[in-house]
């Protein structure tokens, strides 16, 4: 990837304003880490421009985000820091850069459990508060898959594995359906290499054979909705990502026959409008025998991702069984790009006038803001409705072994110690925090690793009560000292109301 390329690609969605300031962002850049190779032997800063480029030719992000990705490794990497960049960029870059340095704490540990898994993301959106930041950290790990194979064994089954469970999972529940695909697809070899290969030589001929196939019948299907009076504004084949199929083969009702996988490519058609979905639908169904219960009405009943697209399988031309989906062009870019379809730009980097953002409705984010622009709103606006706010109050926190624990914010270490286990929190005698010797009573802050030194027997004190946050440790620690400790109350009683404990 190349500075010329990226420029070229980025021409084609912004102002020429836009570029300058892109321009001298890789002046700056290309300076910092000036003399840095990657394992692959190529410049640094080719990383750097790939995922720029992803973000600004493909998800076509404001362009303080496109520049952010540019500057995304400065800080850790290079001697520049994030007080350079906001001196040359502005505030806004340097909270995006910030966030993506914060983010890269976050590593996979040794646990696998969907609790687990749960919990790491988020911690992952928790940690982000700008959903720009996610997607930067996303195009990011996307180029970083690209390149596995230069790294070590070990590294690569660790990115990988993560970049399974924690980054693929978040991109689908954006309804970034292309890149939780891309993701999967560069992970799988590295975490079932077996199973990869496995695939591979099943796929081999019947890929061939389909795509051929889809090939053939696409223009005869085209005429077919021509006919019956459908604008098509693009047809063509759509080839099932390996570790979907693999996911598919998995379950006992295919039990790694390939035979009966009918989406291995499939025929898209883009229509003008929702009408035209429909419409392409019948006149399909009455020329081609649909086979039943393939039929899938994702528009009237979305995917909670946000999906939409009506999807059926018929025995085509020839006789044979073809699945077709069916969608509008907004529909494909959500399908595309999720979230991040909703910074299309129309014209040179100029956004759509009137155009709104839907509210979309994920499993674990309770709702990404109301957010939009409209025309006229201003740009603090906007940005300040990118925020992800339903995650603010809380913090989450490693234990030394990798499991991660959700406290509410201003949690110290000894409420994380009655968190998980009351007999931790009552033998508690101090804490180290990121490796590093800390009291009981200092607040924790997202990412921390705590460590709880005990005693051997309990060695509970009544003034826990003034520092602890949480309702579970306080009532912990008061059960003990009614308990042990007769005449506690008093010692918290002012003296003219002590006679009430007498």
């Amino acid at each position: 990837m190349t500075y010329e390329t990226v420029t070229k690609n980025l021409a084609k969605h912004y102002d020429a304003n836009q570029l300058k300031a892109f321009a001298r962002a890789y002046e700056f850049s290309a300076k910092a880490h000036e003399g840095q190779t990657r394992k692959s032997g190529d410049p640094y800063i080719t990383h750097a421009l790939a995922v720029a480029d992803y973000l600004g030719n493909h998800l076509r992000m404001d362009m303080n985000t496109v520049i952010a990705g540019l500057l995304h490794d400065i800080p850790e990497d290079t001697s520049k820091t994030l007080v350079d960049i906001r001196k040359n960029f502005g505030n806004q870059v340097e909270f995006l850069v910030s966030g993506i340095t914060k983010l890269g704490k976050i590593k996979l540990r040794d646990q696998h459990d969907e609790v687990y898994i749960e919990t790491l993301m988020k911690m992952f959106l928790a940690m982000a508060a700008d959903i720009r930041v996610v997607l930067i950290k996303l195009a990011d790990r996307l180029h970083n898959l690209m390149t596995l194979q230069h790294l070590p064994k070990e590294k690569q089954e660790r990115i990988a594995r993560e970049s399974l469970e924690v980054y693929a999972p978040i991109a689908d529940r954006l309804g970034m359906g292309e890149l939780k695909g891309q993701l999967e697809d560069l992970a799988f070899p590295f975490v079932y290499p077996k199973d990869y290969e496995r695939l591979m030589g099943l796929i081999k001929d019947r890929y061939e054979e389909m795509k051929s196939y889809v090939e053939r019948v696409k223009d005869i299907i085209g005429k077919d909705l021509k006919t019956a009076g459908i604008r098509i504004e693009d047809i063509n084949g759509r080839t099932k990502h390996l570790y979907s199929l693999y996911q598919k083969l998995l379950r006992p009702k295919y039990d790694w026959d390939i035979s009966k996988i009918y989406d291995l490519v499939a025929l898209r058609i883009v229509v003008k409008n929702l009408e035209d979905c429909y419409a392409s639908l019948g006149a399909l169904h009455a020329k081609y025998l649909p086979l039943p219960g393939r039929i899938k009405d994702y528009i009237a009943f979305s995917k909670p991702n946000g999906y939409r697209s009506i999807h059926t399988t018929v025995f085509g031309p020839e006789k044979k069984v073809l699945e077709i989906q069916i969608k509008t062009r907004e529909m494909h870019r959500e399908a595309e790009y999720g979230i991040a379809a909703h910074w299309a730009y129309a014209e040179k980097g100029k956004p759509k006038e009137g155009f709104k953002v839907s509210h979309k409705k994920l499993e674990w984010v309770n709702q990404l803001r109301d957010w939009h622009k409209e025309s006229g709103s201003s740009g603090s606006e906007f940005i300040e409705s990118l925020k992800i706010d339903f995650f603010k109050n809380r913090i989450f926190v490693f234990t030394p072994k990798g499991a991660v624990k959700d406290l509410p914010e201003g949690a110290t270490s000894l409420d994380f110690a009655f968190f998980v286990h009351s007999d931790l929190g009552l033998r508690a005698t101090g804490a180290k925090i990121n490796g590093k010797m800390a009291k009981l009573a200092d607040e924790l802050k997202n990412g921390d690793v705590v460590e709880i030194l005990t005693a051997k027997e309990a060695r509970v004190s009544r003034d826990w009560l003034r520092f602890v946050k949480t309702s579970n440790a306080r009532g912990k620690i008061r059960s003990y000292l009614n308990k042990h400790q007769k005449g506690w109350l008093s010692g918290l009683l002012p003296d003219s109301l002590r006679f009430i404990k007498k």
